[in-house]
């Protein structure tokens, strides 16, 4: 889709550059290729060079350079053969050949930031094979330019606080969350496995976010979903059957142009039985104390801080096992990372996922989470969707 430059960002970039003394960085992470140009790829193959000064170069396979031509901010576009007849390396050793070469053409291979600690990426738009890093990479750019350095974490701190526009295509990923949960809502029944609630989700999703406000060229839901006994964490959807009067929990991940949710929300067919009652009554006050401390400059370990200890004196001490706060943006999980040995401090702009849960012996439990956007007084959150999931 093609949005407006994000002016705000690509001032922020050009400031890391000059402040690392850097001529330009090199980033092939898909989600650093879209929060750099805007474009999103296809294959996970292309690069995208961005210079302390003068429009960013990006490279795109053969087969997406006019797509790529509509959605990128910058002007210079050049493509590299998907299929070569005389070449039979795989795309991405010739657009990393390429990249090499642009640095020299446009005179910036004195002291290059590429990604060399990536320890993460988001997939591509195609989703089911994510592309990676390899030595010869890696070895191509120190050969090519006088010196490297590692702008992953230059790019991740950047990318914690999001830009008026990051913001407004979270909202709409937060959006279709929320229809495809209503629609969920609606529709489900119990007897229906996990595996077809979790379908109807997607499916709805998908259907309803393709050209959703004319905002949304591309939308994917991913979703694991567990009910009654089958809850836990780190486990997969099977055909276990929903289960009347008891939750059914939801992880639910909607991705919009590249910009994504990560929540986990609740159905129940029925009405809760007085186990859960009373377990959601503890949940959802330990997440109020929660989110009561997010705000601009508070210390960003007190989320975890707050969830376990509210956990511990609710009888269920040690859990949950998973960690419970942190960044959501152009990944589903990004940094910051919210631990009661965390030094930071929580800023204006961050959008974190908070997500307290209690998992019982023998299956079985609940999870909240949602996603707030940090502000100077407070936080908001981001889906409309409710937690008391009872109402």
């Amino acid at each position: 889709m093609a949005y407006p430059l994000d002016h705000e960002k690509w001032k922020r970039v050009r400031q890391m550059l000059g402040r690392q003394d850097l001529d330009a960085v090199v980033v092939r992470a898909p989600d650093n290729v879209l929060y750099l140009t805007n474009y999103w790829t296809m294959k996970g193959y292309d690069l995208a060079i961005f210079p302390r000064d003068g429009d960013p170069t990006l490279l795109v396979i053969e087969p997406q350079f006019r797509e790529a031509q509509l959605t990128a901010w910058n002007k210079d576009v050049r493509f590299f053969p998907f299929y070569h007849p005389r070449d039979p390396r795989p795309p991405m050793i010739r657009a990393v050949e390429m990249a090499v070469d642009v640095l020299r053409e446009r005179k910036l291979s004195r002291r290059v930031g590429i990604e060399l600690s990536q320890t993460s990426q988001i997939c591509d738009r195609m989703v089911g094979e994510p592309t990676v890093y390899w030595q010869g990479f890696y070895d191509a750019f120190r050969a090519g330019c006088a010196e490297v350095v590692d702008t992953a974490p230059l790019l991740s701190e950047l990318r914690m606080i999001k830009t008026p526009q990051e913001i407004e295509r979270m909202r709409l990923a937060n959006e279709l969350a929320a229809i495809g949960m209503e629609y969920a809502r609606d529709n489900i029944k119990p007897g229906m496995k996990e595996s077809e609630v979790a379908a109807m989700i997607e499916g709805h999703i998908h259907a309803v976010g393709v050209g959703y406000k004319g905002k949304v060229e591309m939308a994917r839901a991913f979703t694991l979903v567990w009910s009654g006994k089958g809850i836990a964490t780190f486990t997969a959807t099977s055909h276990r059957p929903v289960i009347e009067n008891e939750p059914t929990l939801i992880e639910i991940w909607v991705c919009a142009d590249g910009y994504w949710t990560d929540l986990t929300k609740n159905l129940c067919p029925g009405r809760l039985t007085a186990e859960y009652n009373r377990l959601l009554d503890q949940l959802l006050k330990i997440f109020d104390d929660a989110v009561g401390c997010v705000r601009d400059g508070a210390p960003l370990g007190e989320i975890d801080r707050i969830i376990r200890a509210g956990i511990d004196a609710a009888g269920y001490p040690g859990q949950p096992s998973h960690p419970v706060g942190h960044g959501v943006g152009a990944r589903a999980h990004e940094p910051p990372y919210s631990h009661q040995a965390t030094l930071g401090v929580m800023r204006s702009g961050m959008v974190l996922a908070i997500e307290p849960g209690v998992y019982w012996e023998g299956g079985g439990g609940l999870r909240l989470e949602d996603n707030f956007l940090i502000t100077a007084g407070g936080c908001e959150k981001l889906c409309s969707y409710p937690d008391d999931f009872r109402r």
